[in-house]
Protein backbone atom coordinates (compact mmCIF):
# COMPACT_ATOMS: atom_id res chain seq x y z
CA UNK A 1 0.00 0.00 0.00
CA UNK A 2 1.20 3.70 -0.95
CA UNK A 3 -0.30 5.79 1.65
CA UNK A 4 0.06 9.36 1.29
CA UNK A 5 0.06 11.48 4.87
CA UNK A 6 -0.50 15.04 3.26
CA UNK A 7 -3.31 15.44 1.23
CA UNK A 8 -5.88 18.72 1.19
CA UNK A 9 -8.94 19.27 -0.01
CA UNK A 10 -7.88 21.84 -2.60
CA UNK A 11 -10.61 21.10 -4.75
CA UNK A 12 -13.67 21.54 -2.84
CA UNK A 13 -16.56 23.25 -4.53
CA UNK A 14 -17.09 26.82 -5.28
CA UNK A 15 -19.80 27.34 -2.52
CA UNK A 16 -16.97 26.44 -0.06
CA UNK A 17 -15.29 29.39 -0.82
CA UNK A 18 -18.35 31.85 -1.55
CA UNK A 19 -20.02 31.17 2.38
CA UNK A 20 -15.80 31.55 3.18
CA UNK A 21 -16.28 35.19 1.66
CA UNK A 22 -19.81 35.74 2.91
CA UNK A 23 -18.53 35.22 6.29
CA UNK A 24 -15.48 36.95 6.43
CA UNK A 25 -17.72 39.90 5.29
CA UNK A 26 -19.81 38.96 7.91
CA UNK A 27 -16.53 39.97 10.83
CA UNK A 28 -17.18 43.80 9.78
CA UNK A 29 -20.71 43.65 8.97
CA UNK A 30 -22.52 40.95 11.72
CA UNK A 31 -25.83 41.55 9.53
CA UNK A 32 -24.17 39.51 6.53
CA UNK A 33 -22.71 36.43 9.09
CA UNK A 34 -23.94 33.43 7.16
CA UNK A 35 -25.39 30.65 8.88
CA UNK A 36 -23.12 27.44 8.93
CA UNK A 37 -26.68 25.83 7.37
CA UNK A 38 -26.61 28.22 4.70
CA UNK A 39 -23.95 25.73 2.65
CA UNK A 40 -25.41 23.30 0.87
CA UNK A 41 -23.13 20.87 -1.13
CA UNK A 42 -24.56 17.54 -2.25
CA UNK A 43 -22.55 14.48 -2.12
CA UNK A 44 -22.54 14.23 -6.10
CA UNK A 45 -20.69 17.94 -6.15
CA UNK A 46 -17.83 16.49 -4.14
CA UNK A 47 -17.75 13.47 -5.89
CA UNK A 48 -17.28 15.52 -9.16
CA UNK A 49 -14.65 17.45 -7.31
CA UNK A 50 -12.34 14.64 -5.95
CA UNK A 51 -13.09 12.36 -8.89
CA UNK A 52 -11.75 14.43 -11.54
CA UNK A 53 -8.80 15.80 -9.41
CA UNK A 54 -7.43 14.03 -6.52
CA UNK A 55 -8.79 10.56 -7.01
CA UNK A 56 -7.63 10.69 -11.40
CA UNK A 57 -4.28 11.34 -9.81
CA UNK A 58 -3.86 9.01 -7.26
CA UNK A 59 -5.07 6.49 -9.32
CA UNK A 60 -2.41 7.58 -12.39
CA UNK A 61 0.28 7.67 -9.76
CA UNK A 62 -0.38 4.27 -7.96
CA UNK A 63 -1.20 5.84 -4.68
CA UNK A 64 -3.76 4.02 -2.39
CA UNK A 65 -5.13 6.52 0.41
CA UNK A 66 -4.31 9.41 1.12
CA UNK A 67 -4.57 11.27 4.89
CA UNK A 68 -7.33 14.14 4.15
CA UNK A 69 -7.56 17.39 5.59
CA UNK A 70 -9.04 21.14 5.17
CA UNK A 71 -7.01 23.13 2.76
CA UNK A 72 -4.22 24.79 4.71
CA UNK A 73 -4.48 28.00 3.22
CA UNK A 74 -8.29 28.17 3.58
CA UNK A 75 -7.53 27.68 7.55
CA UNK A 76 -6.63 31.01 7.65
CA UNK A 77 -6.88 31.53 11.96
CA UNK A 78 -5.76 35.05 12.24
CA UNK A 79 -9.22 35.97 10.45
CA UNK A 80 -12.16 37.01 13.01
CA UNK A 81 -12.34 35.47 16.29
CA UNK A 82 -12.65 31.95 17.92
CA UNK A 83 -16.54 31.72 16.69
CA UNK A 84 -15.75 32.41 13.39
CA UNK A 85 -12.39 29.91 13.47
CA UNK A 86 -14.64 27.82 15.24
CA UNK A 87 -17.63 27.76 12.72
CA UNK A 88 -14.94 27.35 9.48
CA UNK A 89 -13.53 24.95 11.14
CA UNK A 90 -16.35 22.40 11.64
CA UNK A 91 -17.63 22.71 7.91
CA UNK A 92 -14.33 22.02 6.53
CA UNK A 93 -13.86 19.03 9.28
CA UNK A 94 -17.23 17.83 8.33
CA UNK A 95 -16.91 18.32 4.38
CA UNK A 96 -13.25 16.07 5.06
CA UNK A 97 -15.31 12.99 6.72
CA UNK A 98 -17.70 13.19 4.12
CA UNK A 99 -15.39 12.89 1.14
CA UNK A 100 -14.30 9.97 3.58
CA UNK A 101 -17.54 8.27 3.88
CA UNK A 102 -18.08 8.28 0.08
CA UNK A 103 -14.31 6.78 -0.67
CA UNK A 104 -13.96 4.79 2.22
CA UNK A 105 -10.98 2.92 0.58
CA UNK A 106 -9.38 5.91 -0.82
CA UNK A 107 -9.25 9.04 2.09
CA UNK A 108 -8.98 8.80 5.90
CA UNK A 109 -9.49 12.34 7.33
CA UNK A 110 -7.48 14.58 9.75
CA UNK A 111 -8.57 17.70 11.24
CA UNK A 112 -8.22 21.51 11.59
CA UNK A 113 -8.49 22.95 15.25
CA UNK A 114 -10.65 25.77 15.13
CA UNK A 115 -7.67 28.57 16.85
CA UNK A 116 -7.53 32.03 17.07
CA UNK A 117 -4.44 34.67 17.89
CA UNK A 118 -4.45 34.74 21.30
CA UNK A 119 -6.86 32.41 22.45
CA UNK A 120 -6.38 29.61 24.77
CA UNK A 121 -5.90 26.72 23.03
CA UNK A 122 -7.83 24.06 24.81
CA UNK A 123 -10.57 26.03 23.47
CA UNK A 124 -10.07 23.69 20.13
CA UNK A 125 -10.52 20.72 22.32
CA UNK A 126 -13.85 20.17 21.98
CA UNK A 127 -13.83 20.25 17.56
CA UNK A 128 -10.67 17.63 18.30
CA UNK A 129 -12.72 14.95 20.31
CA UNK A 130 -15.56 15.41 17.82
CA UNK A 131 -13.15 14.86 15.05
CA UNK A 132 -11.59 11.94 16.78
CA UNK A 133 -15.07 10.21 18.22
CA UNK A 134 -17.25 11.14 15.70
CA UNK A 135 -15.49 11.18 12.38
CA UNK A 136 -12.59 8.63 13.23
CA UNK A 137 -9.87 11.33 12.31
CA UNK A 138 -6.48 9.98 12.54
CA UNK A 139 -4.27 13.17 13.24
CA UNK A 140 -5.02 16.82 13.53
CA UNK A 141 -3.06 19.74 12.20
CA UNK A 142 -1.89 22.47 14.42
CA UNK A 143 -0.90 25.83 13.09
CA UNK A 144 2.11 27.19 15.08
CA UNK A 145 1.15 30.88 14.44
CA UNK A 146 -2.55 31.44 14.21
CA UNK A 147 -1.82 35.22 13.49
CA UNK A 148 -0.73 34.58 9.75
CA UNK A 149 2.77 35.22 9.53
CA UNK A 150 3.45 37.47 12.73
CA UNK A 151 4.30 35.05 15.02
CA UNK A 152 2.52 35.91 18.18
CA UNK A 153 1.94 32.44 19.45
CA UNK A 154 4.49 30.89 22.55
CA UNK A 155 6.26 28.51 21.02
CA UNK A 156 5.63 25.17 20.46
CA UNK A 157 7.54 23.76 23.83
CA UNK A 158 5.77 26.35 25.90
CA UNK A 159 3.02 25.27 28.55
CA UNK A 160 0.39 27.37 26.31
CA UNK A 161 0.07 24.78 23.96
CA UNK A 162 0.12 21.63 26.23
CA UNK A 163 -3.89 20.99 26.73
CA UNK A 164 -3.79 20.20 23.11
CA UNK A 165 -0.87 18.12 23.66
CA UNK A 166 -2.61 16.11 26.34
CA UNK A 167 -5.86 15.00 24.35
CA UNK A 168 -3.24 14.17 21.78
CA UNK A 169 -1.32 11.97 23.60
CA UNK A 170 -4.93 10.49 24.92
CA UNK A 171 -6.20 9.41 21.79
CA UNK A 172 -2.55 8.45 20.40
CA UNK A 173 -2.52 10.97 17.02
CA UNK A 174 -0.05 13.23 15.80
CA UNK A 175 0.03 16.57 14.63
CA UNK A 176 0.93 17.75 11.39
CA UNK A 177 3.01 20.90 12.42
CA UNK A 178 1.18 23.34 9.13
CA UNK A 179 0.44 27.39 8.98
CA UNK A 180 -1.96 28.93 6.66
CA UNK A 181 -1.84 32.11 4.82
CA UNK A 182 0.88 34.50 5.51
CA UNK A 183 -0.92 38.00 5.64
CA UNK A 184 2.69 39.54 6.41
CA UNK A 185 3.98 40.91 3.06
CA UNK A 186 7.15 39.56 3.79
CA UNK A 187 6.88 36.27 3.62
CA UNK A 188 5.10 34.63 0.78
CA UNK A 189 2.41 31.58 1.88
CA UNK A 190 4.19 28.54 0.28
CA UNK A 191 7.43 30.00 -0.70
CA UNK A 192 8.54 31.19 2.57
CA UNK A 193 5.98 31.00 5.54
CA UNK A 194 5.30 27.61 4.91
CA UNK A 195 9.10 26.79 5.08
CA UNK A 196 10.23 29.22 7.41
CA UNK A 197 7.34 27.43 9.55
CA UNK A 198 8.27 24.08 9.27
CA UNK A 199 12.40 24.91 10.15
CA UNK A 200 11.36 26.93 13.24
CA UNK A 201 8.99 24.49 14.92
CA UNK A 202 12.12 21.70 14.48
CA UNK A 203 14.41 24.05 16.03
CA UNK A 204 11.80 24.86 19.09
CA UNK A 205 11.89 21.68 19.68
CA UNK A 206 15.37 21.59 19.84
CA UNK A 207 15.73 24.24 22.40
CA UNK A 208 13.23 22.98 24.74
CA UNK A 209 12.85 19.49 26.71
CA UNK A 210 8.98 18.91 25.52
CA UNK A 211 9.58 15.25 24.75
CA UNK A 212 10.30 14.34 28.27
CA UNK A 213 6.92 15.99 29.89
CA UNK A 214 5.59 14.17 26.71
CA UNK A 215 7.58 10.88 25.51
CA UNK A 216 4.78 9.62 23.57
CA UNK A 217 3.71 12.64 21.66
CA UNK A 218 4.48 12.75 17.57
CA UNK A 219 5.01 15.89 15.42
CA UNK A 220 5.33 15.55 11.58
CA UNK A 221 7.17 18.40 9.96
CA UNK A 222 6.09 18.48 5.94
CA UNK A 223 7.65 19.92 3.19
CA UNK A 224 10.82 17.76 3.71
CA UNK A 225 11.33 19.44 7.32
CA UNK A 226 12.12 22.93 5.44
CA UNK A 227 15.94 23.55 5.81
CA UNK A 228 16.34 20.63 8.70
CA UNK A 229 17.99 18.35 6.45
CA UNK A 230 19.92 20.75 4.49
CA UNK A 231 20.99 22.08 7.76
CA UNK A 232 21.70 19.06 10.02
CA UNK A 233 25.17 19.52 10.83
CA UNK A 234 24.02 23.51 12.01
CA UNK A 235 21.24 21.61 14.19
CA UNK A 236 23.52 18.82 15.50
CA UNK A 237 25.90 21.21 16.33
CA UNK A 238 23.51 23.82 17.95
CA UNK A 239 21.98 21.09 20.14
CA UNK A 240 25.86 20.58 21.57
CA UNK A 241 26.27 23.92 21.88
CA UNK A 242 23.29 23.67 24.45
CA UNK A 243 24.20 20.63 26.22
CA UNK A 244 21.14 18.52 24.40
CA UNK A 245 21.36 14.97 23.80
CA UNK A 246 22.75 13.50 20.07
CA UNK A 247 19.61 14.59 18.02
CA UNK A 248 18.35 11.21 17.04
CA UNK A 249 17.62 10.59 20.94
CA UNK A 250 16.31 14.81 21.64
CA UNK A 251 14.18 14.54 18.80
CA UNK A 252 13.83 11.46 16.44
CA UNK A 253 11.79 9.53 18.68
CA UNK A 254 9.07 11.79 18.43
CA UNK A 255 9.72 13.97 15.42
CA UNK A 256 9.12 13.14 11.52
CA UNK A 257 9.57 14.24 7.81
CA UNK A 258 7.29 14.05 4.76
CA UNK A 259 8.72 13.57 1.19
CA UNK A 260 6.43 16.88 -0.37
CA UNK A 261 9.99 17.89 -1.89
CA UNK A 262 10.06 18.40 -5.37
CA UNK A 263 12.72 17.37 -7.18
CA UNK A 264 15.18 14.03 -7.22
CA UNK A 265 18.43 16.10 -5.10
CA UNK A 266 16.10 16.94 -2.46
CA UNK A 267 14.38 13.62 -2.02
CA UNK A 268 17.90 12.02 -2.40
CA UNK A 269 19.11 14.83 0.55
CA UNK A 270 16.23 13.76 2.62
CA UNK A 271 16.77 9.97 2.50
CA UNK A 272 20.55 10.21 2.88
CA UNK A 273 20.46 12.63 6.36
CA UNK A 274 17.20 11.33 7.50
CA UNK A 275 17.15 7.83 9.43
CA UNK A 276 14.22 5.87 7.29
CA UNK A 277 12.16 5.25 10.29
CA UNK A 278 11.63 9.06 10.33
CA UNK A 279 10.32 9.66 6.87
CA UNK A 280 6.97 9.31 5.38
CA UNK A 281 5.86 9.27 2.09
CA UNK A 282 3.50 12.19 1.06
CA UNK A 283 2.55 14.56 -2.35
CA UNK A 284 0.53 17.13 -1.32
CA UNK A 285 -1.09 17.05 -4.83
CA UNK A 286 -3.12 19.62 -6.35
CA UNK A 287 -1.37 22.18 -3.50
CA UNK A 288 1.64 24.80 -3.60
CA UNK A 289 2.99 22.98 -6.66
CA UNK A 290 0.95 21.76 -9.18
CA UNK A 291 3.03 22.02 -13.04
CA UNK A 292 5.04 19.90 -14.98
CA UNK A 293 8.72 20.30 -14.34
CA UNK A 294 10.11 21.08 -17.47
CA UNK A 295 13.37 19.29 -16.98
CA UNK A 296 11.39 15.96 -16.44
CA UNK A 297 8.22 16.28 -17.98
CA UNK A 298 6.63 15.02 -14.82
CA UNK A 299 4.50 16.84 -12.38
CA UNK A 300 6.53 18.64 -9.41
CA UNK A 301 4.29 16.73 -7.19
CA UNK A 302 4.93 12.81 -8.19
CA UNK A 303 6.90 12.55 -5.54
CA UNK A 304 6.66 8.54 -5.66
CA UNK A 305 8.93 8.91 -8.47
CA UNK A 306 11.21 10.44 -6.46
CA UNK A 307 11.34 7.60 -3.70
CA UNK A 308 11.78 4.93 -6.25
CA UNK A 309 14.53 6.67 -8.18
CA UNK A 310 16.43 7.13 -5.00
CA UNK A 311 19.73 4.70 -5.24
CA UNK A 312 20.22 4.99 -1.42
CA UNK A 313 16.34 3.11 -0.46
CA UNK A 314 16.18 -0.04 -0.57
CA UNK A 315 13.07 -2.34 -0.99
CA UNK A 316 12.64 -2.60 2.79
CA UNK A 317 13.48 1.44 3.00
CA UNK A 318 10.88 2.25 0.36
CA UNK A 319 8.03 -0.01 1.82
CA UNK A 320 8.53 2.27 5.30
CA UNK A 321 8.00 5.63 3.64
CA UNK A 322 4.92 4.16 1.13
CA UNK A 323 3.54 2.41 3.76
CA UNK A 324 4.90 1.45 7.39
CA UNK A 325 6.25 4.51 8.86
CA UNK A 326 2.16 5.98 8.39
CA UNK A 327 0.57 2.91 10.18
CA UNK A 328 3.10 3.60 12.96
CA UNK A 329 3.11 7.79 13.52
CA UNK A 330 -0.88 7.10 12.88
CA UNK A 331 -1.74 4.04 14.93
CA UNK A 332 -5.46 5.16 14.55
CA UNK A 333 -4.86 4.38 10.81
CA UNK A 334 -3.06 1.52 11.39
CA UNK A 335 -6.22 0.15 13.90
CA UNK A 336 -8.87 1.18 11.18
CA UNK A 337 -6.79 -0.63 8.05
CA UNK A 338 -6.22 -3.60 10.38
CA UNK A 339 -9.86 -3.83 10.83
CA UNK A 340 -10.72 -3.58 7.08
CA UNK A 341 -9.02 -6.13 6.20
CA UNK A 342 -10.19 -8.15 8.90
CA UNK A 343 -13.73 -7.78 8.49
CA UNK A 344 -15.67 -10.76 6.36
CA UNK A 345 -16.70 -10.07 2.55
CA UNK A 346 -19.92 -9.93 2.02
CA UNK A 347 -21.06 -11.75 -0.97
CA UNK A 348 -23.59 -10.23 -3.61
CA UNK A 349 -27.05 -11.91 -2.93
Amino acid sequence: MIIDCHGHYTTAPKALEDWRNRQIKGIADPAAMPNASDLRISDDELRESIESNQLRLMKDRGLDLTLFSPRASFMAHHLGDFNVSSTWAAICNELCYRVSQLFPDHFVPVAMLPQSPGVDPATCIPELERCVREYGNVGINLNPDPSGGHWTSPPLSDRHWYPVYEKMVEHDIPAMIHVSTSCNACFHTTGAHYLNADTTAFMQCLTSDLFEDFPTLRFLIPHGGGAVPYHWGRFRGLAQELKKPLLQDHLLNNIFFDTCVYHQPGIDLLATVIPVDNILFASEMIGAVRGIDPETGHYFDDTRRYIEAAAMLNETARSKIFEGNARRVFPRLDALLKARAAAPITEPS
